[in-house]
């Protein structure tokens, strides 16, 4: 190296004495040489630098390089193994919470505890309403524990009863300055919504809602927010429980991930613009798993065609983002990174063009049956029973039928088998209890009322988006299944021998099982089908099915559910799925009053929620001019997770008789016929079917199904109205007879320390 600085400066003076003019002497030279360097002493300086600097680098990166060959690997793996020791204590533990209205979440919690402690990991249950997330929530961020949140949304879109203060605290938190967005920085949190995308505008709003508010206070979010959807048509797949399953298994995975400190694996997607160190030399090997990726993606697409609405779709793209970086550095109060915005378009654009691919390629047809619409696609659609469904309508006593119907002995028919008395349809109108099919062609149902005896385990729905059975099979079927039932009653003590023959051969269907019959697309041929064998038609609706109730043909009787006389009080009791059922109630008693056969509004009576209306009550009754009204106490089936439904809102007696004498004074043309006071019900009937001072609210039967024949023969023209097909009631069904609707051939019975029987119609 010094060898090189002396040439260097060598090679400047000789430079420098060749400009000297003439020889000179040997003093003189070296003073030019002198000087010479001194004037050029920059250049020299520069080159000297250089020189060094080239010098300095190969042999650092020569003895790195050797380095690296013999020590490398040795070290490398002494750091991962130093590492992987240090991480497996990244999660100390599960925290499963839960906001749950009717049990379902609660259950999802507990089944997801057993799991995970089953890796070897403790986890802890916790009821939202038990936890207070000022004090404890922050306390999550530091002990290195996993925070699972199960969160179901209940009406309008608001949380569970366990769950408000949780979701308020929530809320104001992360919009209060005092808190801060990094107020829950280090929390590691998952999240699955239970909701029902049937509610239009609030599927799952509570769980969006939660995800979103520990994100803006800087949660770490593990892996995109898992929906389970009710609805089994648009159910991702196909149930709520079997959507939970689904998310189940991936959480757990990505729990066993976390817990052997390795980071998730990356998805070749990088935002920086860098290379991919995890990315595959092999582009062939990388594009094959990417085509796979797409195929599980479209499979997935096609199996849950369902809308996603924007907020939503923003929400899960940002699932993952959470994991790498300081997030309090991510966030501008917004919940995606406007670099993100380019893919998310894109995504949402692909699905909206395949759905309209679908739609556009989906031919329709008319159904020779009804004039029925149905689509070539029928058979893709999904069952309306699920297995966890099917498994909880049978454990309460219905024989399914199909994939959408059902049929169940009403204990009314036990009775009077063992002549112990009929319900009070055998009081009022002439039935035959004994003789008479409980039953639906529809489970679901579009409201979620209060009061509901099957504890809304049926599903609900605002349209028919199922598979569909034709009405000759529910028929066939429900005719059998009742008859199997009535067989169960040969040779029981008390059973009387010519009730038992005659139970077997039915005479009259009630279709108010459970659901809303009327949404069946084929209920006129189901209702043809059963006058065809001589057996009388009761249907009710819940009346948010106008056009539905005009197109129906002639029924026996035909009841309007009248559960509230104001839009509030309905939709706290009711809880409608339709934004304007409203209204829809109002139509369909309208449509109710342009029908010429027997009409019948049903009035459930709910203490300190619906009795104090009469006034509006008596405006409803003059709006649809009912043939006749139905009061009746509510039935209390014991307690519900999804009702506040107690025994102090079940009405005596003798308080629904003061309320039908209050709302009769205010109707014209109205009076007090029957009562049944075993089922704590009364009957006003209009004053046309009071013939010389005499009730005529009894059915002929007979009469009833000639009618309906000549109706059928003449197209349709050949009409009839409800006084075509009165029958004589006795003088123990009216009101103010001292059996007080029992019938006296029979024999009371009075049940004493078993629990009581609430199933009927």
């Amino acid at each position: 190296m010094l060898s090189l600085i002396f040439f260097i400066f060598l090679f400047a003076g000789r430079v420098s004495a060749s400009d000297a003019e003439g020889p000179q002497d040997e003093h003189r030279h070296t003073d030019s040489y002198v000087t010479s360097l001194w004037h050029n002493r920059l250049y020299l300086y520069s080159a000297a630098a250089l020189v060094f600097g080239v010098w300095f680098s190969l042999k650092v990166a020569l003895k790195k390089t050797s380095f690296s060959k013999h020590v490398g690997p040795c070290l490398y793996e002494a750091v991962k193994r130093n590492h992987r020791s240090d991480s497996v204590e990244d999660v100390s533990g599960v925290k499963i919470f839960y906001g749950s209205q009717t049990g379902t979440a609660k259950g999802f919690a507990k089944e997801l505890s057993e799991e995970v402690k089953t890796l070897g990991i403790p986890a802890e249950v916790t009821n939202m309403k038990d936890y207070d997330p000022d004090d404890r929530l922050a306390d999550e961020c530091t002990s290195k524990s996993l925070c699972v949140f199960l969160v179901a949304t209940y009406t309008d879109g608001q949380p569970t009863e366990n769950a408000e203060w949780f979701c308020k605290w929530l809320e104001e938190a992360s919009t209060d300055f005092r808190y801060g967005k990094t107020f829950l920085k280090g929390l590691r949190y998952a999240v699955f919504g239970l909701g029902n995308s049937v509610y239009e505008g609030h599927y799952n709003t509570v769980g969006t809602n939660v995800d979103k508010w520990l994100w803006m206070l800087s949660g770490m979010r593990i892996m995109t927010r898992g929906e389970g959807d009710c609805n089994v048509v648009k159910s991702r797949h196909g149930s709520v429980q079997a959507d939970f399953q689904a998310w189940k298994e991936k959480f757990l995975d990505r729990l066993q991930t976390l817990a052997k400190g390795e980071k998730k694996s990356c998805s070749r997607d990088c935002k920086t613009g860098g290379s991919c160190k995890n990315q595959k030399e092999d582009g062939d090997v990388v594009k094959e798993q990417e085509e796979e990726e797409e195929e599980e993606e479209e499979k997935e697409e096609e199996a849950a065609p369902q809308e996603v609405s924007s907020e939503e779709e923003l929400m899960e793209s940002s699932s993952d983002e959470d994991e790498s970086g300081p997030q309090d550095e991510k966030r501008s109060g917004s919940v995606v990174d406007m670099e993100d915005l380019g893919n998310i378009m894109t995504s949402m654009k692909k699905a909206k063009s395949k759905e309209e691919g679908r739609g556009a390629g989906q031919m329709v047809k008319l159904s020779k049956l009804n004039g029925v619409k149905k689509t070539e696609d029928e058979e893709e659609r999904r069952e309306m029973i699920t297995p966890a469904l099917r498994e909880a309508l049978t454990k309460q006593g219905y024989k399914l039928i199909g994939s959408h119907s059902g049929v169940k002995l009403c204990r009314w028919t036990k009775s009077m088998l063992r002549g112990r008395g009929g319900c009070y349809k055998h009081t009022f109108y002439g039935i035959e209890s004994h003789r008479c099919m409980e039953t639906t062609p529809s489970l679901a149902c579009a409201n979620k009322c209060v009061f509901c005896w099957r504890h809304h385990t049926n599903p609900v729905g605002t349209e028919w988006r199922w598979k569909m059975d034709p009405a000759e099979k529910i028929l066939q079927e429900a005719v059998e299944k009742h008859q199997s039932l009535i067989r169960q009653f040969r040779g029981v003590p008390g059973v009387k021998p010519e009730r038992y023959e005659e139970g077997l051969a039915v005479k009259h269907c009630a279709l108010s099982l459970v659901g809303e019959p009327i949404m069946y697309p084929e209920i006129n041929t189901f209702i043809r089908l059963l006058h065809s064998q001589h057996i009388s038609s009761f249907l009710v609706t819940n009346a948010q099915f106008p056009e539905e109730i005009r197109s129906l043909v002639p029924v026996t009787q035909l009841y309007v559910s009248v559960d509230a006389s104001t839009r509030d009080s309905l939709k706290k009791i009711d809880r409608p799925l339709f934004k304007d059922f409203w209204p829809r109630f109002l139509d369909s008693l309208k449509a109710l009053g342009e029908k010429r056969q027997r009409t019948v509004y049903r009035l459930t009576l709910v203490k300190a929620w619906n009795v104090e209306e009469m006034l509006s009550y008596s405006e409803l009754i003059s709006l649809g001019q009912p043939d006749f009204i139905e009061v009746k106490g509510v039935t209390y089936c014991g307690e519900s997770s999804a009702s506040t439904l107690t025994m102090a809102n079940v009405p005596w007696h003798q308080e629904v008789v003061a309320f039908v004498q209050q709302l009769v004074d205010m109707l014209p043309h109205y009076e007090i016929a029957c009562e049944h006071e075993h089922s704590n019900c009364l009957l006003i009937a209009h004053t046309k079917f009071k013939v010389a001072g005499e009730w005529w609210t009894w059915i002929d039967y007979e009469r009833f199904q000639e009618l309906v024949r000549a109706h059928e023969e003449s197209g349709g023209q050949r009409s009839f109205s409800a006084l075509d097909y009165t029958a004589k009631t006795p003088g123990w069904a009216l009101f103010g007879a001292h059996e007080q609707g029992f019938d006296p051939t029979d024999t009371r019975f009075q049940r004493r320390n078993k629990t009581k029987d609430i199933s009927g119609c």
